[in-house]
C-alpha cells in the first residue's frame, strides 16, 4: 500500500476504511511489506479496527448504496460530516437521527426525519446480526399480544 503524501485529506467512511485495511492485511500476509516495529504496531491497530468494523453495517455496504443514500440525503441540506455519520452509524430511530444532525429540531421536521429513516432502511443494509429497532419493537408487541 503506497501512501500519497500530496493527497488532499478527506473524511473516509467505515466502508472505505474497511476496504483499505483488508487490502493492507492481505499485503502483509503475502509479504509485500517488510515487518519492522512500526509495521507490527500498525498491524495490531489494523487488526483491532478490522475486528471492530466486521460487526458494523459497513461490511454489507458498497459504493452504490453509499452513493444512493448520499444522493437521497442531499435534499435535507445536511453537512458532509452528518451524511458520513449517517452512512457509518445507519440510524434507524428518530432519536439516533437527531443525535447526528446538529440542531435537528430547527432544520428537520418529524416527517423529514421519518423520510431519512426510510431512505436509510431502503438503501443501507444492516450490520451483521442486527435487525432494525423498529422491526424488533413490532416483534415484541406481537409476542405480548399473542
Amino acid at each position: 500500500m503506497e501512501v500519497n503524501t500530496n493527497a488532499i485529506p478527506r473524511m473516509l467512511s467505515n466502508y472505505e476504511v474497511h476496504g483499505l485495511l483488508k487490502t493492507y492485511s492481505a499485503e502483509m500476509k503475502t509479504g509485500k511489506h517488510k515487518t519492522g516495529q512500526h509495521d507490527q504496531n500498525l498491524s495490531t491497530v489494523s487488526y483491532e479496527v478490522l475486528k471492530y468494523l466486521e460487526n458494523t453495517p459497513c461490511v454489507n455496504q458498497n459504493a452504490e448504496c453509499i452513493g444512493s443514500v448520499c444522493k437521497g440525503l442531499m435534499k435535507y441540506k445536511l453537512t458532509k460530516s452528518e451524511m458520513l455519520q449517517i452512512v457509518n452509524l445507519r440510524p434507524t430511530t428518530p432519536v439516533e437521527v437527531s443525535l447526528i444532525v446538529e440542531e435537528s429540531e430547527e432544520r428537520l421536521t418529524e416527517a423529514q426525519i421519518d423520510e431519512i429513516i426510510n431512505l436509510i432502511k431502503d438503501t443501507i443494509p444492516p450490520g451483521p446480526g442486527s435487525e432494525d429497532k423498529e422491526d424488533e419493537d413490532e416483534e415484541m408487541e406481537e409476542e405480548e399480544e399473542g
